[in-house]
C-alpha cells in the first residue's frame, strides 16, 4: 500500500505493517490507522505516521532508551484488548514533543503507546498514579541515567518490563 505523507513523500507500507488503534491517541480519536516510519539519521526515534490523515505523524521512542528503569503496570483487560498471547510481542513507545527550543524536548511517559507486533493492534494507555509525567524532559532523563543516544543501544534497552496489574 502506498501512502502519500506530508513529511516523507510517498511511502510504501506493506498491508501487514498497518497498525490499527484499538484506543486512539488522545486528541486524535478519528485517526485509527498508522504505520511506523524509520529514518536512519533519527534513530532511535521513529515516526508513528497516520495513514488516515497524512499530515499527522508523531515522533516516538522506546522509553527504555531514555529511561532504562521505565516500568508500567497493565491490567489483563488492557492486554486482552490487544489480543496479546506473548508479552514479548508488545512494543512500547512514548510520544516526543519538540518545542522551538529543542533542549526542552519532552516525552509523555504517562501515555505510552502499546503495539502488539503479532497483529499490529495498538492503543494509547493513560497511566494513573504511575509517578510518570506527561512532559518529562528528555535531556534531564538522559543526564539522570547517563544515556548517550549516539552510542549503540544495548540489547536489553529495547525490552521494557510489562508488569501485570
Amino acid at each position: 500500500m502506498k501512502i502519500s505523507t506530508a513529511r516523507f513523500g510517498d511511502v510504501e507500507v506493506p498491508r501487514d505493517k498497518l497498525i490499527t488503534m484499538e484506543r486512539p491517541i488522545l486528541g486524535f480519536e478519528s485517526l485509527k490507522r498508522f504505520c511506523l516510519v524509520e529514518v536512519e539519521e533519527l534513530k532511535p526515534f521513529l515516526w508513528l505516521q497516520s495513514t488516515d490523515q497524512t499530515k499527522v505523524a508523531f515522533l516516538v521512542v522506546n522509553p527504555a532508551v531514555i529511561c532504562p528503569d521505565y516500568r508500567i503496570e497493565i491490567n489483563s483487560n488492557e492486554i486482552a484488548e490487544l489480543q496479546v498471547s506473548n508479552a514479548e510481542s508488545v512494543e512500547t513507545y512514548v510520544i516526543v514533543t519538540i518545542p522551538d527550543d529543542p533542549r526542552r524536548m519532552s516525552v509523555n511517559l504517562q501515555g505510552p503507546v502499546l503495539i502488539n507486533s503479532e497483529n499490529n493492534r495498538a492503543k494509547q494507555l493513560v497511566l494513573v498514579n504511575s509517578g510518570y509525567e506527561v512532559q518529562q524532559s528528555v535531556l534531564e532523563m538522559l543526564d539522570r541515567h547517563g544515556v548517550d543516544l549516539h552510542a549503540e543501544t544495548p540489547t536489553d534497552a529495547t525490552e521494557e518490563e510489562l508488569v501485570p496489574a
